[in-house]
């Protein structure tokens, strides 16, 4: 009994571990999104406007950033049984 609840508090840590490591990262992306973002807008405003060809950059990460969020805010709380049936899967194709 004792293993189990060790075994299901270290899994925890580990998942919880994860989730931190990927929230941080993803935050990292945000501030380099934004910085560069700054810098590129601030080059086409310093060089006379004109179009607006910031936005193409703005854009296309701005999608990869929105998929950043969407793992890690959303796809990561998994529930119990989305794990079990992993761990099933794995075992299945482990032999």
């Amino acid at each position: 009994m004792v293993t189990d609840e060790r075994t299901e508090e270290a899994l925890l840590r580990q998942r919880a571990v994860r989730q931190l490591k990927k929230r941080r990262g993803f935050y990292g992306h945000l501030l380099v999104f934004v910085l560069i973002n700054a810098a590129v807008i601030t080059i086409w405003a310093t060089v006379g406007g004109g179009v607006f060809w910031p936005g193409f950059l703005i854009l296309g990460w701005g999608i990869g950033l929105v998929m950043n969020a969407w793992d890690v805010f959303y796809l990561s709380y998994e529930d119990e049984g989305q794990i079990q049936r992993e761990i099933d899967r794995l075992r299945r194709h482990a032999v």
